[in-house]
């Protein structure tokens, strides 16, 4: 089974510790804007190798991998 990431916009406050610290440059703070009115991160699944860098430095545990 391969591994998989999801994402809880609602979650999110925008701070961008995703997509600063991603070693493949695959997170971008362009989503939508959640209820809380932050931009949503997006995943590029393409360059995206699900090393988990941004699930441990997400203060609001919006990543999820398995």
């Amino acid at each position: 089974m391969k591994e998989r990431m999801v994402i809880h916009c609602e979650s999110c406050k925008g701070c961008g510790y995703c997509a600063d610290n991603c070693p493949k440059e695959a997170i971008a703070l362009k989503g939508a804007t959640n209820k809380a009115g932050y931009l949503t991160p997006i995943v590029d699944e393409e360059l995206c190798i699900l090393c988990g860098v941004c699930y441990n430095v997400c203060p609001d545990y919006v990543y999820e991998i398995y």
